[in-house]
């Protein structure tokens, strides 16, 4: 397909509509966290605990990132759209079935087919980069796309803890069900194909894994993005426990609350969408791991005077949203420029390493919190994670430089 087409809404022959790609980056995200608030429900009801149900946020992140080794060289190869349009038609009959589970476990394996929907985010960016010219512009890009994706987390816990609280947890599945379809409607009319070079057998993607691998520079953005998105991951794998059990907040309170780091995310988003072209990625990249570490470094001092309250701990998560939303896009746009005819595998690779240490953190965070516990622990790991993400981009920086100066 030619790059930068006029852009027409439910027309496949030209680039799919931004809303559309923000609608395919916002149903995975959605399923990941609307049904947050009723976890004690659907633990009582399925006589499970919420630990045990807590690790529904885990394998659905480490399927997610599993899938993602798969889905990047899958899609340079064989498109981006068969496999939106498949992985929406898998994710709608897992969330239907997921309805009328009996058992934690059945309820913990249909979160598996879940996770497909992840592909949708990996081929939305893949898509962003196939239908832009430069590193820059497909930040840009991706952060208005991932803005509006924010929207979405951000009011998913909400609705979810209200749909629970009037119909019960099987309403926010429901809910997702329905979406799903509309969305496989819209995609189905409106997702043309955007990968024009199908040089590359499935096999000959994979083998390009160790060259990408190799790149020092791909680690950093990998490492970075990594990092600051697992301090979030963590942050939703323990605050249903901390807001639950800590500060005895009902699944409705709790909802209304969970989606703080989506607000401060919407902003960062619009942020790195406006100025990631003039300030630049390593940048941009840099200023959002610091507020991010900032916003934790002082809800963690809080909480270690005992002064930490419902509302300084989802407060400072804010910040750690904003700083996701300034960095994410950038540091993904980052990865892609590796290679851009590998854009695809780069973002699947990419993501697949972000989600999974993203999977192990969440599993971290429902580890170290137990009956007695209070948010600091929490605090640590979130604090430790972005710490890391921060030495990772200084060192992209670093290597960027001497490029430059070799060249």
């Amino acid at each position: 397909m030619k790059i930068n087409q006029t852009v027409r809404f439910l027309d496949r022959s030209t680039p799919p509509h931004i809303l559309t790609l923000i609608l395919l980056a916002s149903i995975s995200t959605l399923s990941m966290n609307i049904f947050l608030p009723s976890l004690p429900n659907i633990a009582s009801d399925l006589n499970s605990s919420t630990n045990i149900m807590g690790l529904s946020v885990g394998i659905y992140l480490a399927s997610s990132a599993v899938l993602q080794l798969i889905i990047g060289p899958v899609s340079d190869q064989i498109g981006r759209r068969p496999l939106i349009l498949w992985s929406l038609v898998v994710f709608c009959l897992s969330t239907f079935a997921a309805v009328f589970s009996t058992s934690a476990t059945q309820f913990l394996i249909l979160r598996v087919f879940q996770a497909v929907s992840a592909s949708c985010i990996v081929l939305s960016r893949a898509i962003v980069r196939d239908t832009t010219d430069s590193v820059e512009k497909a930040g840009s890009k991706i952060a208005y796309v991932t803005m509006g994706m924010a929207v979405i987390p951000m009011v998913g816990p909400a609705v979810g803890g209200l749909l629970d609280y009037q119909y019960g947890w099987e309403a926010s599945f429901w809910t997702l069900c329905f979406l799903g379809i509309v969305i496989l409607v819209i995609s189905f009319f409106d997702v043309g194909e955007t990968l024009s070079d199908h040089g590359q057998g499935f096999f000959e993607q994979i083998s390009t894994y160790p060259s990408l691998l190799k790149s020092k520079r791909f680690w950093a953005y990998c490492l970075s993005s990594a990092c600051v998105a697992g301090a979030f991951f963590s942050y939703l794998g323990g605050a249903p426990f901390v807001g639950n059990e800590v500060f005895g907040l009902e699944p409705k309170n709790l909802g209304l609350l969970f989606g703080a780091p989506a607000l401060g995310y919407l902003v960062g988003n619009y942020i790195a969408g406006r100025f990631s072209t003039k300030i630049g990625l390593d940048k941009m990249i840099f200023l959002g791991i610091t507020i991010a570490l900032l916003g934790i470094s002082i809800s963690l001092v809080v909480s270690f005077l005992s002064m930490g309250s419902i509302f300084s701990f989802f407060g400072f998560m804010t910040f750690v949203g904003l700083g996701n939303g300034m960095s994410l896009p950038n540091a993904t746009s980052g990865m892609m420029s590796i290679n851009p005819k590998l854009a695809g595998t780069a973002a699947g690779l990419g993501g697949a390493i972000m989600i999974g240490g993203g999977a192990g953190l969440s599993s971290v965070a429902n580890f170290i919190l137990s009956p007695g516990s209070t948010e600091v622990p929490l605090l640590v790991l979130m604090w430790t994670s972005v710490f890391c993400g921060l030495c990772s981009v200084i060192f992209a920086s670093y290597r960027n430089k001497r490029i430059n100066a070799a060249n």
